[in-house]
């Protein structure tokens, strides 16, 4: 039996976890699959805790584990990954440096695709890497390094012998997702809360896994290999049941990156979830044809407790919708926020900016749809090649950013033909004050009730890290340009109208 320690590093990005704190969930699952194999795990999470390499040091030196695993992955998605990297290697080198002996393992969508890179790094602390899917290979890799076996039969992993890299072929993926038990015993549940009103204890599941769209931009096709693999609608009531019961739970985000994609199974989800009445509030993210197929049962989102949707919009043209392949259109996006507004269900929609053609007046356009479709809160996620995606090889020579660390749509990577990464920056700014300005006052003017108490929330956390989006992105706040008036005036309103986040949290 091995003691294996999984951690996530103390890694941070402005606007990737500013709305909650959710758990990491593959690692859940790691562990699980660990404990179903006969060993001993211990989940340590650095980037919710809030602490540093020295407390990982400190965990390594009295957990004593044989083995220690990262993974590079953000609990908000799946799709960003490649920013974590660099930590996760570090938090392996800590281990390494508590103890030689450690068996350090790394998975994900970057490992899997640059694991020749990763292997033939100087001073790299990395042993295996696990390719693909990982619980069934975890289970076969932990019993081989107990037993001290070679790990050639071991599929799904790549590893360096002899100063060479070995790579065993890819594993099947596991067809019965529902075979999985997530541990979620091992969690500090005190970890994870939503952090807008009104606030609450936080989890994340999921009820599929993979994607067979074509975005060029986006990780989930290229490493589920185009395959798409649902779960029992009766087993994932059971699980949300467990969840509530067990762990107090009242807010679940769906982490799926097409939870809708099978409609009968999906209006299933919704049928059991309205019978159950847990009163837990959902989040999910999903695409917008799928909205508008849904047209018919959006009230049953409502009734389910769906709360909170994230669409990818992504832009201001049907030609720039085709140039990341996202097969949708504006008119698509349009009728999608609309018929969400119907049901008074959260809407929160991307814009992309920084495209390679990209110039100041495209980018005003963008800001201007994203103020014309108003949906509830905007986002301006950055064009950020993933290196083992299509748009990697697309905009390869206009990339000037080689640190992966950035690599996280909020910090501009490619440089346009006609503008500076500078200008990227001080743009992403102007999008976020100019939707802004304008939605504040339309917030002070809702009714009293739970979406004006929901969007205030929203408002004064999104205000307390104002000044923290500049210093994240690295430009003075002179550069964005003076906050106009009416922005101003409603962002004291809105601080003066209910207690501070802080205190009702409290």
């Amino acid at each position: 039996m091995s003691r294996v320690l999984f951690v996530t590093p103390p890694y941070k990005c402005w606007g990737q976890q500013m709305i909650g704190n959710w758990p990491p969930l593959h690692l859940v699952y790691l562990a699980g699959a660990a404990v179903h194999a006969g060993h001993e795990a211990k989940i340590y999470d650095a980037m919710y805790k809030d602490t540093s390499y020295d407390e990982i040091r400190h965990q390594v030196e009295t957990y004593k584990p044989d083995v220690v695993m990262s993974l590079d992955y953000l609990p908000v998605t799946g799709a960003i990954s490649t920013c974590t990297v660099p930590a996760a290697v570090e938090a392996l080198r800590v281990a390494k440096q508590v103890n030689p002996d450690i068996h350090t393992l790394i998975g994900g969508p970057h490992p899997t695709f640059m694991y020749e890179e990763m292997l033939a790094e100087e001073d790299n602390p990395v042993d295996v890497i696990l390719r693909g899917e990982m619980e069934a290979t975890l289970e076969q890799l932990l019993d081989a390094l107990a037993e001290g076996t070679p790990l050639d039969d071991v599929q799904g992993v790549a590893f360096v012998r002899d100063g060479e890299i070995v790579a065993t072929p890819q594993r099947p993926h596991i067809q019965d997702l529902d075979t999985l038990t997530p541990a979620w015993d091992l969690l500090d549940w005190d970890d994870y809360h939503y952090n807008i009103d009104p606030w609450g204890r936080m989890a994340s599941i999921l009820t599929s896994r993979g994607c067979m769209m074509g975005c060029s931009f986006c990780s989930q096709r290229v490493f589920w290999r185009g395959e798409w693999r649902a779960r029992d609608p009766h087993k994932v009531m059971d699980e949300i049941r467990h969840l509530v019961e067990e762990y107090e739970v009242e807010f679940i985000t769906m982490i799926d990156a097409y939870p809708t994609r099978d409609r009968d199974r999906w209006e299933k989800i919704l049928d059991l979830l309205i019978e159950a009445d847990l009163g837990v509030q959902l989040l999910i993210e999903t695409r917008v044809e799928d909205i508008i197929r849904d047209e018919d049962i959006l009230h049953k989102y409502a009734d389910a407790g769906i709360m909170h949707i994230y669409l990818g919009l992504e832009t201001s043209t049907d030609e720039l919708l085709n140039s990341l392949n996202k097969g949708t259109t504006i008119d698509m996006n349009e009728h999608a926020v609309k018929i969400l507004k119907q049901h008074d269900i959260m809407i929160e929609a991307s814009f992309m900016i920084g495209f390679p053609e990209e110039t100041w007046d495209s980018i005003k356009e963008t800001a201007a749809m994203a103020a014309r479709l108003n949906p509830d809160i905007a986002v301006f996620p950055v064009l950020t090649p993933m290196p083992y995606t299509s748009l990697w090889d697309e905009v390869h020579d206009r990339i000037r950013v080689w640190d992966y660390s950035k690599y996280n749509i909020s910090t501009p990577i490619i440089e346009p033909y006609n503008m500076s990464l500078t200008d990227v920056t001080i743009a992403l700014g102007r999008c976020y004050m100019t939707f802004y300005a304008n939605k504040m006052n339309e917030i002070l003017a809702l009714p009293e009730g739970f979406k004006r108490s929901y969007m205030l929330s929203a408002m004064k956390v999104m205000m307390r890290d104002y000044g923290e989006q500049f210093d994240f992105l690295g430009i003075g706040k002179e550069k964005i340009g003076e906050m106009p008036k009416k922005m101003a005036d409603a962002m004291k309103k809105i601080s003066g109208t209910e207690k501070s986040a802080e205190k009702a949290a409290e």
